[in-house]
């Protein structure tokens, strides 16, 4: 880690401690939200897709969000996503609550959480040098895995030993995970501080849909439907079908987290090295092969042409790290959004309006998922995951980063618009 921060000027410090401890928040409450509607509730699968709606608003609301709280700036916004995360976490973590109240709080902790995330692109692109922007974001991308990591091994070793249950009146874990986002809140308050004339500096922003940016918005729709797939269906495979508690979802997140340590820091090089577009034929390529190789593999379990345990299930727990690895690489349609911005300003007003259209694709696909699971099979819900996962495939192949950036470059020259961020 002291290499991975060498260099590093004391505001990026600060906001990869930022990165950290929201990332480590994440890992004991949104890593294990999973395990927890099982365990808690009992829901089925139709009940977890429907979960997704309360769950993913937030994302679908988050370009009026981030809108609404432009005359603060990116760091201070980053501050109300902190609170909404502690508010809503604290509830569920003291109370067992019925279920529809249940939704609520869970509603504002995904507020929080999907306020933050297209903040956190901006504000690490601002912070970056502009020579070492891949290398930044894979930098701090690493830097979340390492304590997703460590999140991960407190969630394995909490739940073997029982120290840790979703089961008792007081949900330890969450608790825990507050106190992380606590830690966050304080560092932003703290970045707000150091570079409210850079990353911080009010400005208004409005709604950004660009004719210009329509690869970058179809990705972050493909993105929706993927990322449901990874994180809704992709665990409830291990969870409803192999029968696995959260000991072993937390082993498929230390693992995650410690490739992810060393691979989203060479991303970062590589998206340097070799271009957004080969990086985009890479991720669009890798997400057909897993989930076709995921269908195949459920498909054959659950007709018990496989068996439910030995080299079946140790394939999917080896496509549900390709998956996790392959949804990081999301952060290559960020970079190349900011390579073609026509504006600074646009940057995180588009990241917002992107983060909106990749939940509205991701509530329709976790409630028709649902269905699919539990009407046609639930290998159908893979097989169609990588239809659509062509469509990278064919954007990849139709960007032309180097021209659309040639071309934002002019608009900010006949309009005297510096890009210096």
């Amino acid at each position: 880690m002291r290499r991975l921060l060498r260099g590093v000027r004391p505001e990026m410090g600060l906001f990869f401690f930022v990165i950290a401890m929201v990332s480590l928040g994440l890992g004991l409450s949104d890593g294990i939200f999973a395990n927890y509607f099982k365990d808690a509730y009992h829901v089925t699968a139709v009940q977890r897709g429907f979960i997704e709606f309360p769950r993913e608003l937030p994302g679908l609301l988050c370009a009026l969000l981030i809108a609404g709280c432009s005359f603060m700036g990116d760091v201070r916004s980053a501050l109300i996503a902190q609170v909404l995360s502690i508010l809503g976490l604290t509830v569920l973590g003291l109370l067992t609550p019925p279920f529809g109240v249940m939704l609520i709080f869970l509603f504002i902790n995904s507020l929080g959480m999907h306020m933050f995330m297209p903040l956190q692109d901006a504000i690490g692109m601002k912070l970056a040098e502009p020579d070492r922007v891949g290398k930044r974001m894979g930098q701090y991308n690493s830097v979340r895995s390492a304590f997703g990591f460590l999140a991960s091994i407190f969630v394995f070793f909490g739940f073997r030993t029982g120290f840790l249950s979703f089961t008792t009146p007081i949900k330890w874990v969450f608790l825990a995970g507050v106190t992380a986002f606590v830690a966050a809140l304080i560092g932003v308050v703290a970045l707000s501080r150091r570079v409210q004339h850079k990353a911080g500096k009010p400005q208004k922003i409005k709604l950004v849909f660009r004719k210009e940016y329509k690869f970058y918005y179809l990705l972050t729709m493909l993105h929706g439907v993927q990322k449901q797939i990874a994180y809704v269906y992709g665990s409830w495979v291990i969870i409803d079908i192999l029968l696995k508690k959260a000991d072993t979802t937390a082993i498929l997140a230390i693992t995650c987290s410690f490739i992810g340590i060393f691979f989203m820091n060479a991303l970062g090089r590589w998206m340097d090295r070799f271009g957004v577009k080969k990086m985009m034929y890479t991720a669009a390529l890798t997400f057909v092969g897993v989930y076709t190789l995921y269908g195949f593999t459920v498909m054959g379990i659950t007709s018990g042409n496989l068996p439910g345990h030995g080299w079946p299930v140790f394939a999917i727990y080896g496509l549900f790290v390709l998956d996790r690895m392959s949804m990081q690489m999301s952060m290559v349609n960020a970079v190349y959004l900011r390579s073609i911005a026509f504006e600074p300003a646009e940057v995180t007003a588009t990241l917002s309006m992107g983060t909106s259209l990749d939940h509205v694709v991701s509530i329709l696909a976790a409630i028709a998922g649902g269905f699919i699971w539990s009407g046609l099979g639930s290998h159908w819900v893979f097989f169609l995951a990588a239809a659509f996962s062509l469509g990278n495939v064919v954007i990849a192949s139709l960007v032309r980063p180097d021209d659309e950036r040639r071309r934002a470059q002019i608009y900010r020259a006949q309009r005297g618009i510096d890009m210096a961020l």
